[in-house]
């Protein structure tokens, strides 16, 4: 992995179309492709932590958080730059866990997160457990490496690892998108992809025959959008709080996301019923 390559990949547990309408929280275009089975996959272009100067990994963070409390299900974040690669998993209200290695992958995260991790995704307690067990013990080969696998191989290995156990929940990543590339070149191999799509800004309202969630969503004003809103903007607040105490611009943007998105569906539901 190059320091001039970080990149990152959001992985959705839900069809591309009900990504499609709550990815607007996020504030830019994204290709977006189906990741499997009842998975799909937003491949960022980088702009955010190149030009914002945040970390990768803050950033993709702050983003699954606001994807997973505006919509009914996980958001996976995987992530990597020169000196590290990892996860964050978002679901909900939850605290978000994640897990972290070295370049050389050498673990530096807590066991303790990657069970949490297996059971907020319903995965065996006992087989997939004891694969990811093993993604947190160092290797006795890393301090040897040298070249071009020391520059990041054993991370991306890690990373390669954990998909392998997440197939058993559905996900299969589409050809191209591989851990360790740069955004750049994820971006082409994603436009590349049949099917794909583009989400859509803020600005841009759906239709509501695009999405099953349209019905939650803030231009529809209906119950269960304000519903939602409110609850954005109960999570935005602390979240951009928490954010600014810890100075991650990435946390407090996700919470700024959060409570615009929720004021613009509480305005527009009241709006509605008047």
């Amino acid at each position: 992995m190059s320091a001039r390559l970080p990149g990152a990949l959001l992985l959705c547990r839900a069809e591309p179309d009900s990504v499609a309408a709550v990815a607007p929280l996020l504030g830019e275009r994204m290709p977006l492709a189906r990741a499997g089975e009842g998975w799909s996959v937003l491949v960022p272009e980088g702009r955010a932590w190149r030009e914002g100067g945040e970390p990768v990994d803050r950033v993709v963070g702050g983003w699954a958080a606001a994807l997973a409390v505006g919509a009914p299900w996980p958001v996976l974040a995987l992530w990597w730059d020169a000196d590290r690669a990892g996860y964050t998993l978002a679901s909900g209200f939850r605290r978000p866990v994640g897990y972290v290695w070295l370049a050389d992958g050498t673990p530096a995260g807590e066991d303790e997160a990657m069970r949490t991790f297996a059971a907020r995704l319903g995965l065996d307690p006992v087989l997939d457990v004891q694969s990811l067990d093993r993604l947190t013990r160092a290797d006795p080969d890393a301090g040897r490496e040298s070249g071009a696998r020391a520059a990041g191989a054993g991370a991306r290995a890690r990373l390669r690892g954990l998909l392998a156990v997440l197939t058993r929940a559905g996900i299969t990543l589409p050809a191209g998108l591989d851990p360790g590339a740069g955004a750049d070149r994820l971006g082409a191999a994603a436009d590349a992809l049949p099917g794909v799509l583009r989400t859509e800004t803020a600005g841009r309202r759906p239709t509501a025959d695009e999405s099953r969630l349209a019905a939650w969503m803030p231009w529809t004003g209906g119950p269960g959008s304000r519903v939602l809103a409110l609850a954005q903007m109960a999570t935005g607040l602390p979240l951009t709080v928490w954010g600014l105490r810890r100075r991650s611009g990435g946390w407090t943007a996700a919470g700024v996301l959060l409570i615009g998105h929720g004021a613009l569906g509480a305005a527009y539901g009241l709006a509605k019923r008047t």
